[in-house]
């Protein structure tokens, strides 16, 4: 039985502050952290002595714009559907190269 998700890599997303992200995979999360900074912002999942799991439904792995990523609590996310086409591939871009 497969589990459900509530987010998808390649979902774009938008925090409560209004910042545009796009989820990513845990092998692209992987590359992202060796070569760019964890943003930190609110809304990011934080537990003493705890390592990230990924899981798309209480963690979110986040590519944002300014080129930060974070693992995002579910809760202070949302979809955001209606982003032109040419800022999703920007998006995209950025977190291939």
């Amino acid at each position: 039985m497969e589990r459900k998700r509530l987010f998808e890599p390649g979902d774009v997303v938008m925090t409560f502050t209004g910042e545009i992200g796009i989820v990513i995979s845990k092998q692209i999360l992987e590359k992202v952290a060796a070569r760019s900074k964890e943003g930190r912002r609110a809304g990011h999942f934080f537990s003493p002595g705890c390592c990230y799991n990924p899981d798309y439904i209480t963690q979110i792995p986040v590519f944002f714009e300014d080129g930060t990523f974070d693992v995002m609590r579910a809760m202070n996310l949302k979809r955001k559907g209606d982003l032109p086409e040419e800022k999703r591939l920007e998006l995209e871009r950025k977190v291939g190269s």
